[in-house]
């Protein structure tokens, strides 16, 4: 959990001070859909391990 509230922390400090406001919306909306796409290649990877797909 700690590791969690680390990276909260490396987040918001990010964005603290910077101007302007659209593009700290742009940069925030970019990092939460890189995450959605790493997340995704995760699953895929991992579904395609457990189904035993041939790589």
């Amino acid at each position: 959990m700690g590791t969690l509230l680390h990276f909260k922390n490396i987040y918001q400090e990010a964005f603290e001070n910077c101007q302007p406001s659209i593009v700290v919306m742009l940069l925030k909306a970019y990092s939460v859909f890189c995450v959605i796409m790493l997340s995704m290649a995760l699953y895929a990877f991992t579904y395609r391990v457990v189904t035993g797909f041939e790589f």
